[in-house]
């Protein structure tokens, strides 16, 4: 057994690199040389099973090949777990990081290597709004498919549960991975039984409540329902007198439209709790005037399609709206009807000029709201929908972040050529000048900001004081030339497994989809897969590609990254 180092004292070991050492080399040759070249003098400190010189550990047998790292793996971890050393603070900092992966936006338990493929799910999953829509119940992947509501374990890509649904199904809230966070504490689905709809509630691990009918009653009176979020069902209707159309209101075979419609009818909107059908809340949304070419028939997402007033060969629909859901913000637009109102009802914005304004939500908690007309300003959100700041140009957040870091919202504004970093409350916290259009918050990784330009580089900022760490244009270390496909894509999805940024980049023109992997503290390419990526599969009979590379979108759950597509699903790792 090893001696115990002085007090404060470490031990020491004295590894050789693979390649450097030779398979012939012998523990002299390669380790057993002093500082000034000669052999350490002075034997081992005792026969079988002491101390090899100065301590370090038990001498090697005669002949044996040195100690390199890749040998020396396992008998430093044993040692490092005895002696309490830094490799086994390492090791727990490493699964404790591994671990807070699981629950972060974007978050990834390891991206150091290339991907491949772990496993593979085939069958259809059902688009919603002509994307793939998608929906996270606990740790599982969550997607309508040919009449069920099916769950898949991310790790192993099994079945973890199936609902069946009925005719004409609609579940809800699911959203593209690409743009909006999946994960919802439970799925509303609404389903035909014969004239009448039925709604059932969809927890995690597949737990349903009874089927409840909707009564005919509330829907003339409330409207026609929808999926909501929070187990709810959305009704909404117009209400009051129907108003004569403005004279000058104008549309040409085309469709489009020109004039103003300076009357119309409120909206109220209504959530009502999906089992019980008691009101959880309801809000009005006002009529205020709006231009003509929002009010046609083609203009938003149909809801309640057949209490809609058409007018002008059917192109003109002054009462026409839609919605669209998340699992806590739900956004109602339509003729002369605009509003964002969080999950428990809660209004989000002032009333300007329609189509002027956009509410979205922050993946850290709390909402934005948007407003352009002269200059462009952002207002902040908390989590319950109460104004905590107010900020100078566009904001965005972060694609993915480690979750270690403060909450760091960026913001640029266009006019001053400046771009901000702040904190939640919209407090700022560095300014510095803007280099490009188009930038993008690609991901916050411990102190480090990643972004994106508009001309295709990739820079690493200090996230406390915004200056640039390091810079990655897609070129070969020591060229001046493009890096190949990266420089004329756009960044479609960022992850993290908390050290590597996994950037998946969606290419134009020759330029193949692919991925690349930086260091997020160095900006080092780490690895790359361009065109027939992960997982490359060809048919049997002819040799055909079938899937190559990355075709659909990813989303990562509890820690595992997968692929949706129109072949199904796959795990990648």
């Amino acid at each position: 057994m090893a001696r115990d180092p002085d007090e404060g004292a470490a031990f020491v070991f004295e590894l050789v690199d693979d390649d450097a050492a030779g398979p012939g080399a012998s523990p002299a040759s390669a380790d057993a040389v002093g500082p000034d070249g000669q052999e350490p003098s002075g034997p081992a400190d005792g026969p079988d099973g002491a101390d090899g010189p100065d301590g370090a550990g038990p001498p090697l047998p005669p002949g044996s090949p040195p100690l390199t790292w890749r040998r020396a793996a396992p008998f430093v971890a044993l040692l490092a777990v005895a002696l309490g050393t830094g490799l086994a603070v390492d090791g727990t900092r490493d699964a404790a990081r591994m671990e807070r992966m699981r629950d972060a936006t974007g978050g990834v338990s390891d991206l150091s290597t290339p991907l491949d493929e772990t496993w593979s799910w085939s069958g259809k999953v059902d688009l919603g709004e002509g994307m793939t829509d998608v929906a996270v119940l606990g740790d599982d992947l969550v997607f309508e498919s040919e009449g069920e509501l099916v769950a898949l374990d991310p790790a192993s890509g099994e079945e973890a549960w199936t609902v069946e649904l009925g005719d004409g199904p609609e579940c809800g809230p699911t959203v593209s991975p690409v743009w909006d966070d999946p994960r919802t504490p439970s799925l509303v689905c609404l389903q035909e039984r014969g004239r009448e709809t039925e709604v059932v509630v969809v927890g995690p691990d597949g737990a349903t409540s009874e089927p409840r009918l909707l009564p005919a009653a509330d829907t003339a009176r409330y409207g026609h329902p929808h999926t909501g979020p929070d187990g709810t069902v959305l009704r909404a209707q117009r209400v009051g007198a129907e108003t004569p159309l403005d004279p000058d209101v104008q549309c040409d075979a085309s469709g489009e439209c020109v004039g103003q419609i300076s009357q119309g009818r409120d909206l109220v909107l209504r959530a009502e709790d999906a089992v019980t059908g008691e009101e959880r809340w309801t809000a009005t949304v006002p009529f205020r005037p709006t231009d003509a070419a929002l009010c046609t028939s083609t203009f938003g997402a149909a809801w309640g399609s057949s209490e809609n007033r058409i007018h002008l060969s059917g192109q003109l629909a002054p009462d026409a709206y839609g919605a669209r859901v998340r699992a806590d913000l739900v956004t109602v637009e339509g003729c002369g009807v605009e509003a964002a109102l969080t999950a428990s009802g809660v209004p989000l914005g002032g009333r300007p000029e329609q189509g002027s304004s956009v509410v979205g939500r922050l993946d850290s908690g709390g909402y934005l709201g948007m407003t352009w007309d002269a200059r462009v300003r952002t207002t902040l959100y908390d989590a319950d929908g109460a104004a905590v700041g107010d900020v100078a140009g566009y904001v965005i957040s972060p694609k993915t972040t480690d979750g270690a870091g403060p909450v760091t919202l960026l913001s640029i504004d266009e006019l001053r050529r400046r771009l901000s970093a702040h904190d939640a409350d919209g407090a700022a916290r560095w300014d510095i000048a803007l280099q490009s259009g188009g930038q993008e918050f690609l991901a916050q990784v411990g102190d480090v900001a990643v972004i994106t330009t508009g001309a295709g580089s990739v820079r690493g900022l200090d996230l406390t004081t915004g200056q640039e760490r390091w810079l990655w244009d897609g070129s070969e270390p020591g060229t001046d030339a493009d890096g190949g496909y990266f420089g004329t894509a756009y960044v479609v999805q960022a992850f993290t497994d908390g050290q590597v940024v996994l950037l998946l980049a969606e290419g134009n023109g020759s330029v193949a989809r692919g991925m690349v992997a930086l260091d997020a503290g160095t900006g080092e390419v780490l690895w790359e897969q361009a065109g027939g990526g992960p997982g490359t599969t060809l048919d049997p009979h002819d040799g055909d590609v079938v899937r190559e590379g990355i075709s659909g979108d990813l989303i990562s759950v509890d820690g595992h990254l997968m692929e949706i597509g129109t072949l199904g699903v796959r795990g990648l790792g």
